[in-house]
């Protein structure tokens, strides 16, 4: 509201008029006032609070957020991080008693959306569900609202504007082209509704980063994720299978290609559809099906990104690149984005193992895709005690070779209660022996009855086969 005050003096003052100023300030800050309290009043019943049980590497705690309902039969949106790894799920809804119980219809950690879903009690009248706008049609400088529970104080209303569009931040996979806004979004307001004043949703504000700058993912794509959800129970993205870098006016004008425009090759994924395809790592994306690719800094790539993720699965598309000065025509076709988020599992004996993602691959710089890897280690644990840390991969557990996180379930369900077992992992280029003792057994006991069983975990004797579980090699030092 400080904006439109500011200006409305300076107009009343370049045309000396005290009395003016009263009437221009009364009727536009009045109307907004006023659109501001409606748009609260009709959008608030559908804005819910939720709380989710977490556990995360052996630790409990409780997470609040906000969402909104979409649907009068009770289907909620909010984001992905406010109920990642949630065991449990609650949601309170202005106007009604008690909480509800949430069902987790699906998540989508790319554009950090989670779809929940909530039921009337006997006898209750369907929800009211907020009304959805269009997202494209937003501009730059329109007001909007944020309506959220920041730090639990539920019902807060905020008023702002578009700050600007098409924002990529540099966080992990994702895809998002977000709203920026100078509506508070703190803690708490995860996963609430941005309106316009017409009291559409335009978007679900997603994170704060400071005050007075805030990012909410638009309306546009939460329609596409949340019918995907609802529908297929599965989100199924393009994939190209390249890692690309920005092509910016120095590196053109250092290759002597000024008026280039496009993204440089850095990495091709093995068996993937670019590999197949011929790209190679110094190539130049200038055009992707036809459309022309610009990328001139790091927040620019986001478009070539969500341009392959919004592809359909299966669909042959014309890659021209420019390769050794030559310019190229490519043909591949795209295939099923791999698993984004890791299955993992949490043992009993401190540690936590993930399944090794293409993701975990590239960023871990791991010798191989064959393992498990150790990604949660608490300290003072059995696991911590026997010397396991984040970023080893477990590739035996007990003799017993682990390809994948099914393998690694199945070995782990074999151990023998309270019985010390062998983890065999590799360190960097160097094999790990650690010897995992739980304490709730007798390891001498245990020690004796492992060594006279069939399966031998010790140390291998002199002349037996080559491949069975040895001595554990120290490093050079």
């Amino acid at each position: 509201m400080m904006r439109a005050s500011i200006l409305l003096p300076l107009i009343a003052g370049s045309i000396g008029c005290a009395s003016l100023t009263t009437a221009l300030a009364s009727d536009p800050l009045e109307a907004l006032q006023t659109r501001v309290i409606d748009v609260n009043r009709s959008a608030s019943p559908s804005v819910v609070h939720i709380e989710a049980a977490l556990k995360v590497n052996n630790r409990r705690k409780l997470v609040t957020g906000s969402g909104f309902i979409i649907q009068p039969d009770g289907v909620v949106v909010t984001n992905e991080h406010v109920v990642e790894r949630a065991q449990k799920v609650t949601v309170l809804v202005p106007g009604r008693e008690g909480r509800y119980q949430a069902e987790l219809v699906g998540t989508d950690k790319q554009t950090d959306l989670a779809v929940l879903r909530i039921r009337p009690r006997e006898g209750e009248e369907p929800f009211q569900a907020a009304e959805l706008g269009d997202s494209d049609e937003l501009r730059v400088g329109e007001w909007v609202i944020a309506i959220g529970n920041p730090y639990g104080l539920e019902g807060t209303v905020s008023l702002g504007i578009v700050s600007a569009k098409g924002r990529n931040l540099k966080e992990g996979n994702l895809l998002n082209d977000f709203i920026q806004t100078d509506a508070m979004i703190d803690h708490g307001s995860s996963g609430g509704p941005l309106l316009n004043l017409k009291g559409q949703v335009v978007g679900v504000n997603s994170r704060g980063q400071g005050r007075g700058i805030g990012f909410t993912i638009p309306i546009n794509t939460v329609k596409q994720v949340a019918s995907d959800l609802l529908g297929e129970g599965r989100i199924a993205r393009g994939y190209l299978g390249v890692s690309i870098q920005p092509l910016d006016r120095e590196l053109a004008r250092y290759w002597g290609i000024d008026d280039v425009h496009g993204v440089v090759v850095g990495a091709v994924t093995h068996k993937s559809p670019a590999q197949s395809a011929g790209l190679s790592v110094g190539d130049i994306i200038t055009r992707f099906d036809g459309r022309e690719i610009r990328a001139e800094k790091d927040e620019d790539m986001g478009r070539f990104q969500r341009l392959i993720a919004e592809m359909q699965v299966g669909k042959q598309v014309t890659i021209e690149v420019l390769r050794s000065g030559e310019n190229r025509s490519l043909v591949a076709t795209l295939s099923a984005q791999p698993k984004v988020v890791p299955d993992e599992e949490e043992t009993e004996f401190g540690f936590t193992a993930q399944e090794v993602t293409e993701t975990l691959y590239r960023s871990h710089r791991l010798e191989q895709r064959s393992g498990v890897l150790c990604s949660f280690v608490e300290r003072g644990s059995e696991a911590a005690e026997a010397g396991m840390a984040p970023g080893d991969l477990i590739v035996a557990v007990e003799g017993v070779e682990i390809h994948d996180i099914e393998d690694f379930r199945a070995a782990m369900q074999t151990l023998r209660p309270g019985a010390p077992f062998l983890v065999r992992a590799l360190r960097g280029d160097h094999t790990r022996f650690m010897l995992v003792v739980p304490r709730s057994g007798d390891f001498r006991a245990s020690a004796r009855g492992s060594a006279s069983s069939q399966r031998r975990t010790g140390p291998t004797p002199a002349g037996a086969a080559q491949g069975a579980q040895g001595p554990p090699n120290s490093p050079a030092r």
